[in-house]
Formats: structure tokens, C-alpha cells, sequence
């Protein structure tokens, strides 16, 4: 059984630092990878980061280029988003998300209908205040 437990969520002020952690178990590390979701109150689930954890390319959505950063520990089977100049309008339910294949979490990050990552963390709430 696949396991995904995510950490590291809080409250936070504006331009502040974070540092999520996903924890995985029953999930080989391999040619597949592992993304970031994040869904605010009121609205849709958006995709923030996916990590390749094959050759560790990392990818982003537009809202957190340059601010966030995806990384992984394949010994430790966890991977990490660094997020750091944190805005209010950061503040959301992140979720990390795995996939059998790259191209998933790829397009599921891009937001393509009918694309769904294969399995899903509990999330953990990210609050930054103002």
C-alpha cells in the first residue's frame, strides 16, 4: 500500500520561508516521480511542483517559478518543496501527489482535464499571514 504524509505545514508571515516534506512509503523510487498540489479555500486545485526521481528534473507552475524549490532524497524516500518570499496568496492545503509515470505529473501540473496523479497525501495547511 502506497503512503504518501505530508509535514512542515504552518503559519507563516509574508515573505517568510517553509520547508514541506512527503514522506513516501510502499512507492519505489524510480522513473516516476513525485509533484505538489495546492488548493485554497474556494478554489481549484493547482499544481505547483513535480520532480522527476529519475534524473531529478524539477518542473513548476508559473505561480511559484523562481520562489519555490522541488528536491528528493531517494535514500530517504521523501521529497522536499522549499518555499521561500511566501505570499498571502500562498496560503492553501498542499498536497503531495505520486505518479507511475513523469508524464502524469507533468500534465496533471499543468492542470490537463482527465489527468490524475495515482496517489495522494492526506495535505497539510500552509497559512501566511500578511
Amino acid at each position: 500500500e502506497v503512503q504518501l504524509v505530508e509535514s512542515g505545514g504552518g503559519l507563516v508571515k509574508s515573505g517568510g520561508s517553509l520547508r514541506l516534506s512527503c514522506a513516501a512509503s510502499g512507492f519505489t523510487f524510480g522513473d516516476n516521480a513525485i509533484g505538489w498540489f495546492r488548493q485554497a479555500p474556494g478554489k481549484e486545485r493547482e499544481g505547483v511542483s513535480c520532480i522527476n526521481l529519475s534524473d531529478g528534473n524539477a518542473y513548476y507552475g508559473d505561480s511559484v517559478k523562481g520562489r519555490f524549490g522541488i528536491s528528493s532524497d531517494n535514500a530517504k524516500t521523501t521529497t522536499y518543496l522549499q518555499m521561500d518570499s511566501l505570499e498571502p496568496e500562498d496560503t492553501a492545503v498542499y498536497y503531495c501527489a505520486a505518479a507511475n509515470f513523469t508524464w502524469r505529473c507533468l500534465m496533471a501540473l499543468r492542470g490537463a482535464p482527465g489527468v490524475a496523479m495515482d496517489y495522494w497525501g492526506k495535505g497539510t495547511l500552509v497559512t501566511v499571514s500578511s
